[in-house]
C-alpha cells in the first residue's frame, strides 16, 4: 500500500471510502497483508475512517432540526450555521 494520499482520500464519495475501509479491515483480519504493508494498510485505513466521519458529521449538520410546537404538532426548520 502507498503513502496515504489524504486529497485523494477527500475527493472519495462516503460510499467508496466506507468500501475501502471495509476490504482494509477485511485483509487485516485475514493476514493478507504483510507486516511491512500492515503499517500503511492501516494508515491509509485511518485516513479512511477520519473522511467518513467527517463525512457523516457534515451530513449531520444538514439534516433540518424537528421542532415540536405548543399544539403538538411538528414542523421543520433548517439547522442554524451562525455559530458554526
Amino acid at each position: 500500500m502507498s503513502e496515504v494520499n489524504s486529497e485523494e482520500i477527500e475527493n472519495l464519495s462516503f460510499e467508496v471510502a466506507l468500501e475501502q475501509l471495509e476490504r482494509i479491515v477485511d485483509d487485516l483480519e485475514r493476514g493478507d497483508v504483510s507486516l511491512a504493508d500492515s503499517i500503511a494498510t492501516f494508515e491509509h485505513g485511518s485516513a479512511l475512517k477520519k473522511h467518513c466521519e467527517k463525512t457523516l458529521k457534515n451530513a449531520e449538520m444538514k439534516v433540518e432540526e424537528i421542532v415540536q410546537e405548543s399544539d403538538g404538532s411538528t414542523t421543520t426548520k433548517p439547522l442554524d450555521f451562525g455559530d458554526i
